[in-house]
């Protein structure tokens, strides 16, 4: 391509770029030769702290963690003295990608049309140029979850590398979850006349009638599909729907379900096992209260309001003031395995930043601080099976980490780096632009130094 060419092209990315969601950073190049981060504290999560310890990466695994790593001659080294090197924290319950102004319909792509949407992919939807993904790495939040919502079958969850020109690039996991919203047996209030709640009944009881029927459909597609292999019958008419729901009826992939309360996850838990599904609890305010059902039937929960002011007070008049606060604790003790998340939704992407202070608000309130670190990186790799490459820092597992100046579950500690894949990536972002800016003029104004 000539060089007018070039610059005619870059020259329209300019112009035509959307106006809300366009960042400046540029994707990480491939890292050249091995990298060692040395004298720091090595939070290997899978395996304890390592004082004074070194992580060696090279084509964008983790070669070696330990004291005593015999290092390549022509290895590039980062000295991490008096540092801490973590592995990248995973965000689940988020739509980042999918939105960017939550009051800016344009911006938002989390919802689809329609009720039934079980073939919904959110990769294909997902915006590498998103400002929100530099404000959220910023922090050493480097995988996330984004998954869509809306309607009562909302479609396919993807595990999203938070670096790369495309979402081909960034994709991790396709498809690693079918996100249900599952219909809510009361409305939360007492106020609401018994003839508002009747109602409200009926149309829960069709909701789930229109589940049933959906997952009843797909398994009779998956016997008509199994039937015509043997050629015992002609192939039924493709319906998108029903074919992309063959994997979840398996139980090879696994069901997000948007639960609070104790008596709706206790229903989509039979409902679950009655079909031979594999479900994980979303939201689970009041998951403590099923804890030893959750526990024995080894369900795991994604805590979406530990650190939200939407459930963070006191759930009923019997409950204590710091409820929300202690429920990790309290479901660890249960033997129950979990994740702290987000909010989810627009104003919960926007904040993804802050998923660590969540882990910390439960080690504030009698979370193990191991268990809270836990919470944000192993666990959320085990329940999306992905422990195998992220989640912890072992030879073997991708160069996905951090170097922070402090203890990540404290708000006054800075991430300094981050790698993902081992490619060194950008921390700029936005609001560091805006701080940049504003810190500047105030100075112009002599009311800093």
């Amino acid at each position: 391509m000539s060089a007018r060419k070039v610059a005619t092209v870059l020259l329209g990315a300019a112009l035509f770029a959307p106006s809300a969601g366009a960042n400046d950073q540029i994707p990480a190049p491939v890292e050249k030769g091995a990298v060692a981060i040395t004298g720091g504290t090595v939070h290997t999560v899978s395996d304890g702290d390592i004082i004074g310890g070194t992580v060696l990466f090279d084509e964008g695994k983790i070669v070696a963690v330990g004291t005593r790593v015999a290092l390549p001659d022509d290895c590039r080294v980062i000295d991490a003295s008096d540092k801490h090197v973590y592995p990248g924290i995973i965000a689940l319950n988020t739509a980042l990608g999918l939105t960017e102004i939550g009051a800016v319909r344009a911006t938002n792509d989390i919802n689809e049309t329609g009720e039934i949407n079980p073939n919904v992919r959110v990769e294909v939807a997902w915006n590498p140029d998103s400002e929100l993904i530099p404000v959220a790495r910023s922090n050493g939040i480097l995988t996330a979850l984004s998954a869509p919502g809306g309607g009562l079958v909302s479609g396919r969850a993807a595990l999203m590398r938070l670096d790369g020109w495309t979402w081909e690039e960034m994709l991790l996991k396709s498809g690693a979850a079918l996100v249900v919203n599952w219909p809510r047996r009361r409305s939360g209030s007492n106020r609401i006349p018994i003839a508002k709640e009747k109602e409200r009944s009926e149309k829960r009881r069709k909701r789930l009638d229109e589940l049933d029927r959906l997952f009843d459909d797909a398994a009779a597609y998956a016997h008509a599909e199994e039937a015509a292999k043997r050629g015992e019958a002609k192939p039924p008419r493709y319906d998108a729907r029903l074919a992309s729901l063959r994997d979840v009826i398996d139980a090879a992939t696994p069901v997000l379900i948007g639960a609070q309360e104790a008596e709706d996850i206790r229903d989509a838990v039979a409902w679950s096992a009655a079909r031979g599904l594999r479900p994980i609890i979303v939201g689970g305010a009041r998951a403590d209260k099923v804890a030893s059902l959750l526990a024995e039937r080894h369900i795991p929960v994604i805590l979406t309001d530990v650190n939200s002011l939407s459930w963070s007070i006191p759930y009923g008049r019997h409950s204590g003031y710091d409820d929300p606060f202690t429920l990790p604790a309290r479901l660890h003790e249960a033997g129950v395995l979990f994740a702290i998340a987000g909010g989810g939704g627009s104003w919960g992407s926007a904040i993804a930043r802050n998923i660590p202070y969540a882990a910390a608000k439960a080690a504030a309130y009698g979370l193990d601080r191991e268990e809270a670190l836990r919470a944000i990186t192993l666990y959320p790799a085990e329940i999306f099976g992905v422990a195998d490459r992220i989640g912890s820092l072992r030879p073997g597992l991708r160069a996905t980490l951090f170097i922070s100046d402090g203890d990540i579950l404290e708000i006054t500690s800075r991430v300094e780096s981050a790698f993902i894949d081992g490619r060194e990536i950008d921390l700029d972002d936005h609001q560091k632009e805006l701080y940049r800016k504003y810190r500047t003029k105030y100075r112009q104004l002599g009311l800093i130094e």
